[in-house]
């Protein structure tokens, strides 16, 4: 599919100052954007934002996602002049968003409490490592240091080796995606009372705010929950199993689906076995009932078990990487992935927008600005009503 920006989203109306380089404050422009917000993004004159050169590949192309339906305006915050720039704009905006080291934005005379004084409905979303209070406050902070404080890497890998990466930047995306939540809901309290406010999200939280029991089932019984693969301790069936021509996952813990995949093996008996028969059960003997499984899905392909678990009714699915994405027809039916013109590759396909909206849909409106500063002038003279 390609996009077409018909849709104005919920959004529309809501003006943005991004003032963020690489991914979580990036990232939290880009979702006001698909939602509608008119996003301009302040780049340093010449060289941008650094995620212009980011991806992988000859032709990186993480850019062209992250910086859709926005605008780039060249504004040296260092500089008096820049400063003056920016002061102007967030006078107009409805959103500030930065993912400064904090007291970055107070030493280049950006003081968010001045910012909202001269614009009381301001609403500034500050993202960093360790937020903006505390004894760690002023520290450097990436997404991989929060990932690790939060929680996450402790957890990823296998017992044997060291601490392993998910493969994505996902404290980044955690932490702009809850200061894009919290923006929202300032912009419902700000409905009702006419204030702005700060949105203070901080890596390390975004984290651990999916950590789901972890701090929990230690502060009750002193468990602490280690790398264990790719299995759940206790929560069985559920792993990715061998077939004769790749892998496939099968998510099959629950007594009556356990049921279903028994009997597609050919052996309903052991859903009424008492080592397989409930969820304490299947988990005290996961290793074995795991073996169990392998030993038939290694004799399937990929296409044949996958009949199987869709005729059963077992939640399973493909391992998908990007190619096997591209065409797969539920991602197409869905617009899951789209198609945005591009001056320079000429096309890119990318993920679409979400979630989706019955009533007003997000869209990509504009392609990522291809040079640094190049809607100087048409924001300048929208916003300001004067000439860059």
């Amino acid at each position: 599919m390609t996009a077409t920006g018909k849709s104005k989203g919920p959004l529309d109306g809501i003006r943005v100052v991004e003032m963020g380089q690489l991914i979580a404050g990036p990232f939290c422009g880009q979702l006001l954007g698909d939602m509608g917000a008119e996003i301009v993004k302040l780049e340093p004159p010449g060289t941008g934002d650094p995620m212009r050169h980011w991806g992988q590949g000859d032709k990186p192309s993480w850019w062209r996602v992250i910086a859709r339906n926005k605008y780039s305006v060249a504004c040296d915050l260092r500089s008096d002049e820049g400063q003056q720039l920016a002061r102007d704009l967030t006078a107009r905006a409805d959103i500030l968003i930065e993912n400064f080291k904090p007291g970055t934005l107070e030493k280049w005379n950006l003081d968010p409490a001045d910012l909202r004084a001269a614009n009381p409905r301001l609403i500034v979303v500050r993202v960093s490592g360790y937020g903006q209070t505390g004894p760690y406050a002023a520290r450097a902070g990436f997404g991989g240091i929060g990932e690790a404080m939060g929680g996450w890497r402790a957890i990823v890998g296998y017992p044997d080796r060291p601490p392993a990466r998910m493969g994505v930047s996902i404290g980044d995306t955690l932490a702009a995606t809850y200061g894009c939540m919290g923006a929202l809901a300032a912009l419902h309290h700000r409905e009702r009372t006419g204030e702005g406010q700060i949105v203070d999200s901080a890596l390390y939280e975004a984290v651990l705010q999916v950590m789901e029991s972890t701090v929990s089932d230690y502060s009750v019984s002193g468990t602490r929950r280690r790398r264990t693969g790719s299995t759940l301790p206790g929560i069985a069936p559920s792993n990715v199993y061998p077939c004769r021509d790749g892998e496939y996952l099968i998510g099959a813990n629950g007594d009556a689906i356990f049921a279903r995949l028994a009997a597609a093996m050919g052996r309903p008996e052991l859903a009424a076995d008492p080592r397989y028969a409930t969820h304490l059960a299947r988990g005290a003997h996961q290793e074995e009932l795991d073996a169990l499984i392998t030993e038939w899905t290694a004799t399937l392909t990929v296409a044949e078990l996958e009949a199987k678990m869709i005729e059963s009714s077992v939640p399973a699915g493909r391992i998908y990487d990007a190619e096997e994405m591209m065409a797969d027809p539920h991602f197409a039916a869905r617009e899951a992935l789209v198609t945005v013109p591009d001056a320079e590759f000429g096309a890119v396909t990318m993920q679409g927008v979400f979630p989706k909206l019955s009533a007003t849909p997000g869209s990509i409106r504009r392609p990522a600005p291809v040079a640094v500063g190049q809607d100087t002038d048409a924001v300048l003279e929208r916003w300001l009503g004067r000439e860059g």
